[in-house]
């Protein structure tokens, strides 16, 4: 798979996400968050890693819980080669976390969203920025996670202090303005997302310089309601097609999967690389 340097590392333009192997699902109709994590025990989290890399996803972007941290050790002890990125785990005080993450050697960190979002909701800018800066401090590069197009370009013009973006192309805090995130609350994630949602983040994406990790590219799966499966290569494909179509060379994809019933890794792998070839050859 194509790579990019993201601040001095060989990236995946795709890389893998969390969600699904910590449970949180957006078709809780058709795919329950327990189910998922039923299926993703540490045999299987192991099993996707090992098939990530052997597809050229070289990087995880994982929650930094204790779950994720365990089999990501015995990854590492077993061989595996993929970098890490860390995703702040609300759950945990973030200078303790912070001091958990770094026994890993991740190649970056990113503030959680959900709770992002929420201070800025509520005012505590000064408080956003100093938890930037605590993740800048350990030397790696600090990412500001949003749902919100806004905060974005607001982070770049009052200089927050993040040195990538962890954008999502669905705003999901039009349904929770003014609630905590999930992580905090434990309320499960009842989310509607909207089709147009997407474009006015390809436009902060596209206006601001610094790196962007996207995510949310087929809407937590929601993009495949109402549609019969025969039908969901062809929806990826315009989805993933538009996105790359609508970020920075140097921006990433970020994509969870759920492999239960179907290698949908390797799916969306050999689609995002058709993509890149053809925007290689023009």
């Amino acid at each position: 798979m194509n790579t990019v340097d993201f601040f001095g590392t060989q990236v995946s333009r795709l890389i893998l996400g969390d969600n699904p192997v910590n449970g949180h699902s957006y078709i809780e109709s058709v795919t329950p968050g327990g189910d998922m994590m039923d299926y993703y025990t540490a045999d299987n989290t192991l099993r996707l890693l090992r098939h990530a890399q052997e597809l050229g996803v070289n990087t995880y972007l994982a929650l930094a819980n204790d779950f994720c941290m365990r089999v990501w050790r015995q990854f590492v002890n077993e061989g595996g080669k993929m970098n890490l990125m860390f995703q702040s785990y609300p759950a945990i005080d973030l200078p303790t976390n912070i001091w958990m993450m770094m026994r890993y050697a991740p190649k970056a960190i990113y503030h959680q969203g959900g709770t992002l979002d929420y201070m800025v909701e509520c005012g505590e800018i000064q408080k956003v920025k100093d938890r930037i800066k605590m993740i800048k401090d350990t030397g790696l590069p600090a990412g500001l996670g949003t749902h919100v197009p806004e905060v974005v370009m607001r982070a770049e013009e009052e200089n927050w202090g993040a040195d990538f973006y962890m954008t999502c192309l669905y705003n999901a805090r039009k349904q929770q303005r003014g609630q905590q995130s999930g992580f905090i609350t434990g309320k499960k994630k009842t989310l509607v997302f909207y089709p147009d949602d997407k474009w006015k983040m390809f436009e902060v994406i596209k206006a601001v310089p610094k790196p962007c990790l996207v995510f949310k590219l087929l809407a937590g799966g929601q993009v495949f309601y109402g549609h019969d499966p025969e039908e969901y290569e062809a929806i990826a494909m315009k989805e993933f097609r538009e996105a790359y179509a609508n970020i920075k060379p140097c921006d990433i994809g970020v994509i969870g999967v759920y492999q239960k019933n179907s290698d949908q890794l390797g799916q969306n792998v050999r689609l995002i690389n058709k993509i890149l070839d053809e925007q290689n050859n023009v």
